[in-house]
């Protein structure tokens, strides 16, 4: 896979890193000469450049591209080469990080980014999902908001406790993808019990996260509520 990355510092270096090792072919566009030396990456092609420019991304063939991503630390940049990615040379797929919270609503499809990182809300996420038990935690946000990965902790008082997935009447556009427990990966199927303490993970639409947690969240049968352990809300 061709991936061109605008911006070589801490965070596009790091991606540059990992992609290489996956023997992914890297082009990076830096204004800065500098950074070529001081990345250490073996094996990236680099390009020295404006990446807001025309010319530029003409020059890093970038409609041969699989995916770009705009890592620069200024929000107006990365916006721009997403829109400039998608609507000049087609580029199938971009992702665009977010330095400023504030500015997520703009990292959407009318700018050309098809997956928003939002590294300040994603540490935050993370960092919930560490702490928080039974509640639902948002960890990424997929497709230009529509769609979300996120994560729910079983606590031991759940009713959802000795149910199995199949049994459990999620909402449609909610999906288990993996479950983890006792730090080992699973993959779901309709017969797997939910146990306390298990890792619930979900693709959902933004839309219907309010539903899942209502499924989530539900009482054990023969609470003061009446309501069954996994009826919907």
């Amino acid at each position: 896979m061709k991936v061109v990355i605008a911006g070589a510092g801490s965070v596009g270096s790091s991606i540059a890193r990992e992609l290489l090792s996956n023997n992914h072919e890297i082009l990076l566009i830096d204004q800065k000469p500098e950074v070529i030396g001081r990345s250490g990456l073996k094996g990236a092609r680099w390009l020295i450049g404006d990446a807001c420019e025309i010319t530029t991304l003409r020059d890093a063939k970038l409609e041969e591209a699989d995916v770009v991503v705009s890592a620069t630390g200024d929000d107006k940049v990365n916006l721009v080469v997403s829109l400039l990615a998608k609507s000049e040379f087609g580029v199938g797929r971009t992702v665009g990080r977010v330095n400023n919270p504030k500015n997520d609503w703009m990292f959407d499809d009318s700018w050309g980014v098809d997956v928003a990182v939002n590294t300040p809300r994603l540490m935050t996420a993370l960092v919930e999902e560490a702490v928080e038990i039974g509640d639902l935690v948002r960890l990424l946000t997929l497709q230009t908001g529509v769609a979300s990965i996120v994560e729910f902790t079983v606590p031991g008082d759940s009713g959802l406790i000795g149910s199995t997935l199949g049994s459990v009447d999620w909402p449609q556009d909610a999906t288990v993808v993996a479950i983890l427990r006792d730090d080992a990966p699973i993959t779901p199927s309709a017969d797997d019990v939910i146990e306390a303490s298990d890792e619930l993970f979900f693709v959902t639409t933004i839309a219907a996260e309010q539903e899942l947690r209502s499924v989530l969240l539900a009482r054990p049968a023969g609470a003061a509520t009446g309501e069954g352990a996994v009826g919907r809300a």
